[in-house]
């Protein structure tokens, strides 16, 4: 499983669900680590599982700011992801 690529957006439809805490959390890292300021996690509007388990990653993140919900048509979440301190 591999999530770094360029993109700014990540679709979690396209992961089994037991994998898709880790995919949040390797991508966020990702984006950190490639100076993103703001990534968009597509979940869906389904039953709420992928946002719950997408959430849950994000509330314990130490490389996440803060994050919301998208347009409500939109079914994703908006991260922001903090910038790396240099030591």
């Amino acid at each position: 499983m591999s999530v770094s690529d360029a993109s700014d957006t990540i679709d979690l439809h396209t992961f089994l669900p037991k994998e898709c805490g880790d995919v949040v959390e390797e991508f966020v890292r990702d984006a950190q680590e490639r100076g993103l300021a703001e990534v968009r996690i597509i979940h869906g509007k389904g039953i709420g599982n992928l946002r719950r388990t997408a959430h849950a990653v994000l509330d314990r993140h130490p490389a996440v700011a803060s994050y919301r919900q998208a347009d409500a048509n939109w079914g994703a979440t908006i991260v922001v992801i903090k910038p790396i301190v240099p030591p």
